[in-house]
């Protein structure tokens, strides 16, 4: 029997990002899902700002841009007549550490299609028809049989489950899956077509009554595709009635200025009730959950298809360590451990989101536009509690930093308003330029790939550079050396080397008071960045210790007594790239 390294199970955005990052590693992965054809799910409504990060990083952003729209302003209906516009986004913009201020509007499955087909370019094609019916993890712990529907057995490594709100991985487990379902709280949804011409697609029209509501949001990439969200119609005992195309019909004639024949098709009909549930792990032994089949939320916001995505990318590069040797497998400890926080605070924050917007559509001129706050960017999340955060040398930072808890707001550091990002924290983006083409580019494009990224600022960092492209430049790490405008540009021979021409890598950083003037030797800051664009450590140069203790934890230490020795603490010779 072959043995596959990570079976996924679930073929949705989730999935589809974890297969993409485990296959550019080299991983032997493969994807399967219970669907006999691609599913047509449309009721995700694309990316948020940190997805797009994700995206970019996976080398689908620019298509995902280009089938999409940004989102769009949302004009407000009473009594069928226009009361308010509102665009949620007027007051924001991108920034040097956040060049996504905001998501993209796009289709669930044009952008499954998307990564679906960054996939197959690593020659993994989703197995279709397929469903998961037992778990089996072998004697020893070495791997897992999964058994599916048409009788076959098949090995793997890990199992990672994919596959939505009523994952078959999850109940196989045994895992529960606590929360509620607000049943009074109901939602028809489909996908629909209007009379070309019938509504300006410039605008998501939403129509609140008091007895009722209908949404329509054009669709990206049709002429005359529409979102369409509404509340239920109900029988005479107040109970909602399923969705038909006659129903959204008459929906849009009791709410709308619009005759029900303006709708000429409705498809993908489907009821949703307020879910708020969560699993009570996210792991058993080889076998991880992830999206859907971890954790649903309230709608409001938009933060499901996200959540997911973002945990496909925290756990895809621990995988990749793992079973390429350079980690061992208590890293992927740190998967639940900081994922499943995360979840529950996207629990608490989409029901709080959708109370404000219960709260707000009761008032003419309310609508959906309550649900976005700055939270719901995904920019703020980060995991100052982690493990791989905590007991690290660190300058002191401002704010509260608290590591016990997720702080929402800790990532962002935006120049000159906001303290240096700590252990845990997204690394901010920075514009800056290569310092060999002189071509301009940013430091998520060096940090974009299957690695982790050391960054060198001031000349004090040189030395560790060089030891550490020495040392692990095999085992996944990349250096990069940061110059300030004014320094000499030695050619001490690191990966890569960026001139931040306007100060926004060292302002982001909080690197400028160690770096002085540059022109000294002991000054310096070296940083390192996860994989998944966190920050694991900040730490001066001259701590070269910190430096080699941290990438020890993600990919290996000494092979020799000799590397291990108290002697050469402060250096990086004697040791290997691998953990044995």
């Amino acid at each position: 029997m072959g043995m596959t390294d990570v079976l996924v199970v679930g073929a949705g955005p989730t999935g589809l990002v974890l297969a993409c990052d485990l296959a550019r590693r080299g991983a032997a992965v493969r994807i399967v899902d219970r669907s006999p054809a691609p599913p047509r799910t449309s009721r995700a409504k694309g990316p948020n700002a940190r997805s797009l990060e994700i995206l970019d990083d996976l080398g689908v952003a620019e298509e995902v841009l280009a089938a999409g729209s940004a989102p769009l302003p949302m004009l407000k209906y009473r009594d069928r007549l226009p009361v308010a516009e509102t665009d949620p986004w007027a007051d924001s913009s991108p920034s040097p550490d956040a060049p996504y201020d905001r998501g993209r509007l796009i289709a669930q499955w044009r952008l499954e299609e998307i990564l679906r087909d960054r996939l197959a370019r690593y020659g993994v094609r989703v197995e279709l028809g397929r469903e998961a019916t037992g778990l089996g993890e072998a004697p020893g712990g070495r791997h897992v049989d999964v058994t599916f529907a048409e009788g076959r057995t098949e090995r793997a490594r890990y199992v990672v489950g994919c596959d939505g709100a009523h994952s078959s991985v999850r109940k196989l487990l045994g895992i529960g899956f606590e929360g509620a379902t607000a049943e009074d709280q109901v939602m028809v949804c489909g996908d629909v077509d209007l009379a070309d011409g019938a509504l300006d697609r410039t605008r998501w029209h939403q129509w609140f009554d008091e007895d009722g509501a209908v949404m329509l949001c054009p669709i990206p990439g049709t002429r005359t595709g529409w979102w369409f969200q509404a509340g239920p119609e109900r029988d005479g005992r107040s109970r909602p009635l399923a969705p038909t195309a006659d129903g959204f019909r008459r929906l849009l004639a009791r709410h709308t200025a619009l005759p029900g024949r303006a709708l000429t098709r409705a498809e993908l009909l489907s009821t949703y009730r307020v879910n708020v549930r969560m699993a009570d792990r996210f792991r058993a032994g080889r076998v991880f959950l992830a999206g859907d089949a971890a954790h649903v939320h309230a709608v409001a916001g938009g933060l499901g298809m996200n959540t997911g995505i973002q945990d496909a990318f925290n756990l895809g590069w621990k995988l990749g360590l793992v079973l390429a040797g350079h980690a061992g497998p208590e890293l992927l400890d740190t998967y639940e451990e900081e994922r499943l926080p995360v979840a529950a605070r996207t629990l608490d924050l989409t029901s709080e989101r959708l109370r404000a917007t219960l709260e707000a559509i009761r008032r003419p001129g309310g609508g959906l536009d309550a649900a976005i706050t700055p939270d719901t960017t995904g920019l703020g999340v980060g995991y100052r509690w982690s493990s791989l955060a905590r007991g690290l040398a660190e300058a002191p930072q401002a704010g509260d930093g608290s590591p016990d808890a997720p702080d929402a707001e800790g990532g962002v550091a935006r120049d000159g308003d906001r303290p240096a990002p700590q252990s845990g924290d997204r690394a901010p983006d920075a514009p800056c330029v290569d310092a060999v083409t002189g071509a301009r580019t940013r430091l998520h494009r060096v940090f974009a790939g299957p690695r982790t990224t050391v960054l060198g600022f001031g000349p004090g960092s040189a030395a560790v550079l060089l030891e550490v492209a020495a040392a692990y430049g095999d085992a996944g790490v990349r250096t990069c050396r940061v110059y300030a405008a004014h320094e000499d540009r030695a050619t001490f021979g690191p990966e890569a080397a960026v001139v931040d021409d306007e100060g926004h890598a060292a302002a982001a950083y909080g690197t400028k008071a160690s770096d002085g003037t540059g022109t000294g030797t002991g000054t310096g800051t070296v940083v390192i960045v996860r994989p998944d664009h966190h920050l694991g450590l900040s730490a001066p140069a001259a701590d070269a210790r910190s430096v080699r203790a941290y990438l020890r934890r993600l990919h290996g230490g000494p092979r020799s007594a000799e590397g291990a020795a108290e002697g050469s603490a402060d250096r990086f010779s004697g040791i290997g790239g691998r953990h044995r």
